[in-house]
């Protein structure tokens, strides 16, 4: 097998974002482009209110998908279409947008602390305008895999981890997304074979990876080399990290703010159609 290494390590950047809720943005920070089909990837990680309070109010996507993943806290989501669901530690909220949705995403709690992680995926132009659709996805429903070495929950896709399968809660997107949530215990040597046509990210959110000859501290991102194989080995600390990858789309990308589109018309499209009420219909 061939091993992936590093082609370029990326450090989060401070951001604000919704009604001014402090964030770490890996993805989206200078351009989207050379992370297809990942559009953007932030972090949210505090336990100050006034960093995450405000929320997110009502807001408008169109043209991908957004997945929240729940660290800690508790965050509400509500759409247009009537759906409402409460994201706790450990849930999942995977909601593709397609043609339109409107919705909030707005914290239950006045203190504590709030972290996570929200994952902008791209659509295809063949559905970017289909139905929307929203699933809630409790903690206990996502597989689970846990060894003397290792930690596993997959949120979506099916991967391996030192020869050991995990089919992950989300199946069935046309970018055929794997995202699991890794934690080696230290000095570990974990495996996990990739499809080789996939763009492959590593974040670290705590300890540090050696991946190939390169050490991916926390907070930073490994974009990886082509291959089939990644090969994390842990450190006296040990590691946590997000496994994102997904099969590139190769489609031109126009995007504005909340829409993502394959042209600059259809973004101006978007935009009439949100602003006439049109957007969800």
């Amino acid at each position: 097998m061939s091993h992936r290494t590093v082609s370029q390590l990326i450090n989060g950047q401070p951001a604000s974002d919704g009604a001014g809720v402090k964030l770490k943005r890996l993805i989206g920070q200078g351009g989207i482009q050379g992370f297809d089909p990942f559009l953007m990837l932030d972090e949210f990680n505090s336990d100050n209110a006034d960093d995450y309070i405000a929320g997110f109010p009502s807001h408008p996507h169109r043209g991908f998908e957004t997945v929240t993943y729940m660290l800690n806290g508790n965050m509400e989501h509500k759409d247009h279409m009537g759906n409402t669901g409460l994201l706790q530690a450990g849930d999942v909220q995977w909601m593709t947008a397609a043609r339109g949705i409107i919705h909030s995403e707005m914290p239950q709690q006045v203190n504590g602390l709030m972290r996570g992680f929200q994952l902008w995926i791209n659509l295809p132009a063949s559905e970017k305008m289909k139905d929307p659709h929203y699933e809630d996805i409790k903690s206990d429903n996502i597989p689970v895999l846990e060894t003397d070495d290792f930690w596993v929950k997959g949120v979506a896709g099916e991967t391996e981890i030192n020869g050991q399968k995990l089919s992950g809660a989300v199946k069935g997107i046309s970018t055929a997304p794997i995202f699991v949530d890794l934690r080696a215990k230290p000095n570990k040597k974990i495996e996990v074979p990739v499809p080789s046509e996939h763009k492959v990210l590593v974040y670290v959110y705590e300890g540090e990876v050696n991946l190939g000859t390169t050490t991916v501290t926390a907070q930073q991102m490994a974009v990886t080399s082509e291959g089939d194989l990644l090969q994390l080995t842990s450190g006296d600390s040990g590691f946590s990290v997000l496994i994102l990858a997904g099969k590139p789309l190769r489609e031109p990308i126009a995007n504005w703010g909340p829409f993502v589109m394959n042209t600059r018309e259809e973004i101006e499209q978007a935009i009439e159609d949100y602003r006439n009420g049109q957007l969800t219909q």
